[in-house]
């Protein structure tokens, strides 16, 4: 009789970066203790301080071993210090659950999907824009989405320069999601917000799907569009290419800008 695998659900939540970051600060506790024990025998000056930046070092260093993104080992590397600095400057108590919510607002699960906040420039919403097809001859309207929407800033340019169109973004983390339901209502924009997962979302009900997500995300999304989208219709990356296909056109809306990868389906 065979035994069960694991939960696939606990096995994504050990595979999250946060996760994956925490027992690696647990893991390297011991060489820490170990380094600080020599430079205690060599009669090297060692404080909290020492333990901290030591401490920090070393998570910092199989956080890059192990190959999690670039901010991770700034977190891995600051996280020590700064616990000792917040220690030492006595903050209040509720200050620390008011930063936590508000970064649980804003990042929401950003630990789970690897795609941390990117804001997309006014000059990448125009290159988006000029890359929509004309209006239908039959009337139909021509359906765009934003999947990890943020601020709403593409979502709102598209819904004021294409009248025919219908705008929509989806988000996961509540804060922006609302910002961008707020920014909508009070300029009589006609471009709708969701709160939610784009992974439940069928693609084939859009004529053009805009992601500005992460490296991390990129096979997932690619397997979403091949299976989802329909002929005609396009998909569209900004700074995040598909390994499993090369785009069908890249667009650089200014010299200083990342690129702009779109796929015809």
């Amino acid at each position: 009789m065979s035994r069960p695998g694991p939960d696939p659900y606990l096995k994504r939540i050990a595979r999250a970066p946060a996760v994956r970051a925490l027992l690696i600060q647990c893991g390297v506790a011991p060489l820490t203790l170990a380094i600080i024990y020599v430079m205690a025998s060599c009669r090297l000056p060692v404080d909290l301080w020492s333990v901290a930046v030591v401490q920090g070092l070393l998570a910092a260093g199989l956080t890059w071993k192990l190959g999690l993104a670039v901010w991770w080992r700034a977190i891995q590397l600051l996280f020590p210090p700064a616990l000792l600095a917040a220690q030492a400057l006595q903050l209040p108590s509720w200050l620390f659950l008011a930063v936590f919510l508000l970064l649980l607002g804003w990042y929401w699960s950003t630990f789970r999907t690897q795609v941390p906040y990117y804001p997309s420039t006014p000059a990448v919403w125009d290159a988006v824009r000029q890359v929509l097809p004309p209006p239908a001859a039959d009337g139909r309207p021509l359906r765009v989405i934003d999947i990890g929407s943020g601020l709403g800033g593409l979502v709102l340019y598209l819904a004021r320069q294409r009248p025919d169109a219908e705008c929509s973004g989806i988000e996961l983390a509540p804060l922006p999601w609302l910002a961008s339901r707020l920014r909508a209502a009070a300029g009589g924009s006609r471009a709708r917000f969701t709160l939610g997962d784009y992974e439940r979302l069928d693609f084939g009900r859009y004529d053009l799907v805009f992601a500005y997500l992460s490296p991390a995300a990129m096979a997932g999304l690619w397997r979403k569009a091949a299976a989802e989208m329909r002929p005609g219709a396009m998909l569209a990356s900004y700074e995040f290419a598909i390994d499993a296909r090369a785009p069908d056109r890249t667009i650089r809306a200014t010299a200083a800008e990342e690129a702009l990868y779109i796929w015809y389906f």
